[in-house]
């Protein structure tokens, strides 16, 4: 069964997306202060866009990159296709159990144990608890983590946090893969490890959105890639072309900001 307006082959597509949010111009500290200020209609809100108009699409067994600067939206897009934000404008269709690899610890709770956190994540990918049971000692094992399961999560570094989240979210082959930076945290075996299942799902047929700062890793493993900048793609298709875009945006930023330091400088 094909989700209407999908085209055969077709796993991901974005149609005029924009993303609004709306961020309060004052500090607020706390919810009592919120809901009183917002009881006496005092919070004022600034509109900032995430997105503005994207379109894309990708294909199944694609590794898509998303490349730019902090802020330019690559994030926002991934929450798009994982299904954790609806878009302000536009359309956004996708078909298929989507796995999010959104940030590090994403799902996990820093006083439940090891053991208890692949439950909790799993449930949250829709899992039932039958299937976490099946599924647990294979979660363990490719996580290293045997020795430390039954302590509590906040006892563990950032890089055992990343190898269990990754190996729950990647213990069944999903149809979209969803990778933000996480290769990039752990040892070099594990990376490895992850970088050979990722290889692995991408031979069966799984298409994956890749975002990293690392332009080696998206020449290396991705098909296409897209350049966002400012919430608007700059550049989609051929990898080594999004890098050059990217790099160019870069540098011009830089000039911009050396200009900007040596005007107030000489002020």
């Amino acid at each position: 069964m094909h989700l209407t307006g999908l085209r055969p082959g077709e796993v991901i597509r974005l149609e005029n997306v924009s993303v609004r949010y709306r961020i309060p111009h004052e500090r607020i500290g706390t919810f009592k202060e919120y809901a009183i200020r917002w009881m006496q209609r005092k919070v004022h809100y600034e509109s900032f866009l995430a997105l503005k108009a994207v379109s894309l699409s990708v294909d199944s067994g694609e590794v898509f990159g998303l490349i730019g600067r902090n802020g330019a939206g690559k994030s926002t897009l991934l929450k798009l296709v994982a299904r954790v934000l609806p878009p302000t404008e536009g359309r956004v269709l996708v078909r298929g159990q989507v796995a999010p690899l959104l940030e590090i610890g994403a799902g996990f709770h820093a006083d439940l144990t090891g053991r208890e956190n692949v439950f909790l994540n799993g449930s949250l990918l829709g899992f039932s608890y039958r299937q976490m049971v099946e599924k647990f000692e294979r979660i363990v094992d490719f996580a290293e983590l045997w020795e430390f399961i039954d302590a509590p999560l906040r006892t563990y570094s950032s890089g055992m946090i990343a190898r269990l989240g990754f190996a729950v979210a990647t213990d069944t082959q999903p149809d979209v893969l969803i990778v933000d930076e996480v290769l990039g945290v752990g040892d070099e075996a594990f990376q490895k490890k992850c970088a050979e299942r990722i290889a692995s799902f991408r031979e069966q047929g799984t298409t994956i959105l890749l975002v990293s700062h690392d332009m080696d890793t998206v020449m290396k493993m991705c098909t296409r890639a897209a350049h966002l900048e400012r919430g608007v793609i700059r550049y989609i298709g051929n990898v080594q072309e999004a890098v050059e875009s990217y790099r160019r945006e870069q540098t011009a930023a830089s000039g911009e900001a050396e200009k900007a330091i040596q005007g107030t400088s000489s002020t």
